[in-house]
C-alpha cells in the first residue's frame, strides 16, 4: 500500500466550512484548528471553529454535519475511536507546536507544598519537568481540556494548573514555572459520504 503524503492529503480534503475541536477558548486544539485554515487556503473565507467540551461533542457535530472538520490531537488517549469509525474519514495530517504549556497559579494565592494541580490527561506527564522542586508531592485532578484546567485553578478548585499561556491569560493566572512546547500531530477528521439508496 502507498501512503499518501500530508499535502496529498491536504489536496484531497473537502471544503472547509467549518471546523470543530476541544474548547474552551485558548486550548492548543483551538490554536491547531486556526492552523489547519490557514494550511487549507481558507484564510480569506475565515470559515468558523466550534468549540466543544469533548472531542467525542466535536466528532458528533461532525456527523450530524454541523461542522464539516474536527481537528483531534494525536495524543488523545481515545483518537483511535475517530480512526476507526467508519463514518468519519482521515483527511490531512500535520505537525504542529502547541503554546507553551506550563504550571500557573491565580494572582497572589498561597499555593502548599503538596498542592492539587489540574490537568487534561495528555500533557500530564510533563507536570514533573515543569513543576517547581519544593512541591515534592502533588495530586493531579484531570479536567477536560487545558482551558478548562486553567479555569479550574482560577475558580480555586485546584491550587494549580498545568495550562498554556493563551488560557492562562483568559483566566487571569501566572506561571511559576519554565514554559515549554509541545511538538504534535493533529489529524483532521471529515464525514464520508454515502450514496443515498435507490428504491
Amino acid at each position: 500500500m502507498t501512503l499518501l503524503s500530508f499535502t496529498a492529503l491536504l489536496r484531497g480534503s473537502d471544503q472547509v466550512s467549518a471546523v470543530g475541536t476541544l474548547g474552551p477558548q485558548g486550548t492548543s486544539s483551538e490554536a491547531a484548528a486556526r492552523h489547519f485554515i490557514r494550511l487549507s487556503g481558507s484564510d480569506g473565507s475565515q470559515p468558523p471553529i466550534h468549540l466543544f467540551d469533548t472531542y467525542e461533542e466535536a466528532g458528533a457535530a461532525l456527523r450530524d454535519g454541523r461542522v464539516t472538520h474536527v481537528i483531534v490531537a494525536n495524543a488523545y488517549s481515545a483518537v483511535n475511536q475517530f480512526y476507526m469509525d467508519p463514518d468519519l474519514a482521515l483527511a490531512n495530517v500535520f505537525v504542529l507546536d502547541t503554546p507553551l504549556y506550563g504550571i500557573a497559579v491565580p494572582p497572589n494565592a498561597a499555593v502548599p507544598d503538596a498542592p492539587t494541580i489540574a490537568t487534561h490527561p495528555a500533557p500530564e506527564p510533563i507536570i514533573d519537568q515543569l513543576l517547581p522542586r519544593r512541591h515534592s508531592t502533588y495530586k493531579v485532578i484531570h479536567s477536560t481540556s487545558t482551558s478548562a484546567a486553567a479555569q479550574a485553578a482560577s475558580d480555586g478548585i485546584a491550587d494549580l494548573a498545568l495550562t498554556t499561556v493563551p488560557s492562562a491569560e483568559l483566566n487571569g493566572l501566572e506561571f511559576i514555572s519554565d514554559t515549554r512546547p509541545i511538538l504534535m500531530v493533529w489529524s483532521v477528521f471529515t464525514r464520508v459520504e454515502r450514496p443515498a439508496r435507490t428504491a
